[in-house]
Order: C-alpha cells, then structure tokens, then sequence
C-alpha cells in the first residue's frame, strides 16, 4: 500500500450510499482508524495481517474493496480475491468493485479484459497491460481458491461463512505469499463462540500474526439521536459511565434496540458491540449473569505481577523456592500475601474434555480472587507450582479436584504439606470414618458449588479479577437438557477452580492471625472437624457422629 492511497480513494472512489446516491467515499471515523493500522504495518514492513471484529454499518467492506482495487488498477502483476459469506454478498463486492471502474476517470483508468466469472481483469490483447485481477468468490464452494496465487485477500463475515470453514481458511491463506506487500484482511461481525472467535482470541494472545481490530459502535459519529429527555436506566448509566457515551448516543441504542433489533438487547450487543466481549455472547443460555460478567470484564485490570515459582526439587523435597516475575508466566498475582490473613487454594487437574491444569487463590477474609494459575505442563510440574503458590499464601488451604487424578493429592502429602482439604466418608460396616485429601465433584456436589458461584458473580462478581475466568464464565451454558457446562470447543477449567475454592472455605479460618497465634504449632487437620462431634462429609456438609 503506498503513502497515497487515502487521497486516491477519497479523490476516485465513487460508492453507493444508504439513500442509493452514487457519491466520492469519504473515510469515516471507523475507516480512518483502520486505514492507520494499514498504514502502520506497511511503513515497519510487515505482512498486512488484520482480524476485524465489527458493529454493523462501519463501511470496513467497503474500504477494503476500495484498498484493494487501487492495488489492482495501479500495479502490474497483482492478484486479490475477495471471498463473501453467500452469493448476493458477493454479487454486492462485486458490484461494488465495478461501479468503482465505472466511475474512475479515463486518464487512469486501466485496460480491461471481458471475463465470464465475477472477476475483473486488468490487460489487453497484447499482454502489454497491468495483467492483474479482482476474483470474487463465495465460501463453502470445494476448494475454492486453492488454485490461485493472491497478493492481497479480503474474507468477508468469516463467522458466517458455510460448510468447513476452518479447512476453507487454510487453503485459502496458503495461496498468500508472507511478503511485505501482501495483505489479508478478515473481518466479521460476531457469530457466538465459533472459529472466528478462535482466531480473534489467538490474535488478541499474539499466538497468531493477525492485528485485532476492535471498533465499538461508539465511535461512528452517525449513531446519535436527538435525546427526548427520557431517564436513564441502570445500564445506560453504567455504559455511560464506563465509555463517556452521549445522550444522544443511547438514544440511538434505545432506537435500534426498538426498531433494529426487535427489543432484543443481546441482539444488540451482537449486531453492534461496544467491546469484544459483548460481541461474543454465547449463543447458548448462559450460566452466569451476562451483563454482570460483561460490565466486570471491563473494569478489570492487569495483575500486577505475572511468572512462577523456581525452586530446587531433589530427593522429592522441594527447597530454595523463589518466584521468578515473566510476562509469559503461568501464574497471575492480583494482591500480594498480607501478613496473617489466611487464604485459600483450589484447584482443577487436566481431564476429560480439558487440556489445562489450573487453580485459583482466594482471601478467605475477603473472598476475593487474588492469583491464578493456569498451565498446560505435567502432574509433577502442576503439583510442584501449587505447593509453592500455597506456601506463598501463608501456607493457604489447599484442595485439590481429584476426580480425573489424585496424583497432585499424593505428591502434595508426600511433601508434608501442611494445610490440605479433608473430606470425610463414613464407613458404616466398620463404624469408622476414612480420611481422604482434595475435593471429588459429584452429582451432588457440583450442582452445589456452581449454584455458590452463580450467587457470588450476581452479588459479589467485583471479587473476580481475572479477565480470563470471567471469560470462561461467558461460554459456560446451561446446554439442551439444563446441565450447567462449557460450551462445545470451550473450557471450564479456570470456573470449576473458582468454585471449589470458595466451596471449601469453610475449613479454613475466617481471622488474620496475629503474629503471636501465627507461631509454628503441631498441626491437627481433623482437630476442627471433631469439633463438638461434628465431622465434614463428601458433600462438603457438617454430619453429626453416633
């Protein structure tokens, strides 16, 4: 993209507008702040990657078509493919694209040659002309664009593109050499928890090459009304707060919700986002209250620290620990240990339908979340960091899920931690009752803890802090026959460690100890249990000895 392209496409380009006028396409707020993203990948010579997620109406379509047709008209040897979501949308780029050759002036504009499909082509008989083309595609026809080779892609509304679209991509971007000078563009609204969330997601990461490109509703000039001085509700007022939004701005919200949107305000958040995460709603019933979930995600802010505990780990001891600060850590610190305060760990092993070992670390006095951890390495290695992280934590509480594995249990007893969640089982035949370390979810006990958290995100949500579990919270649904899950090609890891933690808290004590309580002393994990002939059952509840 050269330095001239703004001026080119505001001097040349001719579009149709929303009252069917043919007029000079004049980049509005939305297009501009795009058009500087471009603009910046080219001047560090980059491959132009971006990933555009969009409220409807910004023009980004139209933009790009107008980008990559000042490419083709002016430089030799240059080939773009623009892929649509179903045929009339690509009938429309189409159209689009020949209504720009048709209004460019004839002094620049260049030779074409006629073509059958939905492609322009650029030369002349005599192969002395630019020999480029446009080639415009839909999605979910077999192999399309395999074939060729593209300097430039733009893939239109990814989210609703038919078929496989995961396969579609990656034949797709192969035809794309990683020059400096070549681009693919994918923008989409949202469409729920689907591959172009994946992708958005991994770009947001930096797992991927892809710029993310977020621009709310908010920020096009267009969307305001004349306010007629109704009251602002609850929401409004937050939204107004959190994004300095104008009166005028959530009249037209309160006008397309109406009109646009059939008083569906989840389908408002969809079609016209103000943040990525309202975009993404699920398309399940979610669990959690989304709006509660939705308002916190963004008013959270960076851990303070992030890394993971060093140590020496020989003869089966663990000594020397030390925490090492890396950006690209396993564990986020929200508050630092506080001196007496005591606190609790839980966590969630890799399992079944899941690939991360995770735990979260609560201030029991307080309850609120003040580090997570969150991993894709060993047992041994997970093990190792929860012991750490307890230790850490004023030598925190600590139960562990043992469901899918009770290794972590073992190792954390074979290194004498002292601080370990107990349940109890009563052995009716022997009169007897079986100690065992960490929490088993059962039928019993999981809708319990769920029906704990769902109340602690309605009432206490401004205790969770991590970004990430709240996200998890967003794709955590109620599916068909109402079991409360993750939704299809998502995790819950982060979810179900956050409420088993504040599940078993109980066991541990609600004070801070003063430094004279926090001596060293013998510790007797039954001695609370025993307490006035009360002993903890599986389920977490309080059972009275015969």
């Amino acid at each position: 993209m050269s330095i001239n392209t703004k001026k080119y496409i505001e001097e040349y380009i001719k579009i149709r507008d929303k009252n069917g006028k043919v007029i000079p396409l004049k980049l509005n707020e939305p297009q501009l702040k795009y058009y500087n993203v471009i603009k910046e990948l080219h001047k560090k010579g980059k491959p132009i990657r971006i990933i555009i997620l969009k409220a409807r109406q910004m023009g980004f379509s139209t933009e790009t078509e107008s980008i990559i047709f000042k490419n083709v008209t002016t430089n030799h040897n240059y080939n773009a493919g623009i892929v649509a979501h179903k045929e009339d949308s690509t009938a429309n780029l189409f159209n689009m694209s020949k209504r720009m050759l048709e209004y460019l002036p004839s002094s620049i504009k260049p030779e074409q040659k006629k073509s059958n499909a939905k492609e322009l082509v650029f030369n002349n008989d005599k192969g002395t002309g630019l020999d480029s083309k446009m080639k415009c595609m839909t999605a979910g026809g077999k192999g399309i664009g395999r074939s060729d080779t593209f300097d430039a892609l733009h893939l239109s509304e990814l989210a609703f593109w038919e078929g496989d679209k995961q396969n579609t991509l990656l034949g797709l971007l192969q035809a794309v050499p990683n020059t400096p000078k070549s681009m693919i563009i994918i923008e989409s609204t949202a469409n729920g928890f689907d591959y172009f969330k994946e992708l958005w997601d991994k770009a947001v990461a930096g797992q991927n090459d892809f710029y993310p490109l977020f621009i709310g509703w908010n920020e096009l000039k267009e969307y305001q009304m004349t306010y007629t001085g109704f009251e602002l509700t609850e929401d409004e007022l937050e939204l107004q707060t959190v994004y300095n939004l104008t009166l005028e701005q959530l009249t037209w919200r309160r006008w397309c919700i109406k009109n646009n949107c059939g008083g569906d305000i989840d389908k408002f958040k969809q079609e016209y986002p103000i943040c990525p995460d309202e975009a993404f709603l699920s398309t399940g019933q979610c669990y959690f209250d989304k709006n509660k979930v939705i308002n916190r995600i963004r008013k959270v802010v960076e851990p303070i620290r992030k890394g993971s505990f060093l140590y020496k780990y020989e003869n089966n001891e663990i000594n020397n620990i030390r925490f090492n600060e890396n950006t690209k850590g396993t564990i986020k610190i929200f508050d630092e240990p506080q001196e007496g305060v005591p606190y609790v760990l839980a966590g969630d092993t890799a399992g079944e339908g899941s690939d991360n070992f995770t735990a979260q670390v609560i201030n029991n006095i307080t309850g609120k979340q003040v580090a997570v951890l969150k991993q894709q390495y060993s047992e041994l290695e997970y093990a190792q960091q929860v012991y750490c992280l307890g230790l850490y934590y004023n030598t925190a509480l600590i139960g562990i899920e043992t469901n899918f594995s009770t290794y972590p249990n073992e190792k954390l007893q074979e290194w004498d931690y002292p601080n370990l969640y107990i349940r109890e089982k009563a052995d009716t035949y022997v009169n007897k009752y079986n100690k065992s370390f960490g929490f088993k979810t059962t039928p019993v006990t999981r809708p319990l803890i769920l029906g704990q958290l769902q109340e602690i995100v309605l009432e206490e949500i401004d205790n969770i802090n991590d970004i990430d579990t709240l996200r998890e919270m967003l794709t955590f649904i109620k599916n068909k026959v109402g079991r409360p899950e993750a939704e299809v090609g998502f995790h819950d890891d982060l979810v179900m460690a956050l409420a088993i933690v504040y599940y078993i808290r109980t066991q541990q004590s609600f004070k801070i100890e003063s430094k004279e309580e926090n001596k060293p002393k013998e510790y007797n994990p039954l001695e609370e249990l025993f307490t006035d002939n009360n002993i903890q059952s599986d389920y977490g509840m309080k059972i009275n000895i015969i």
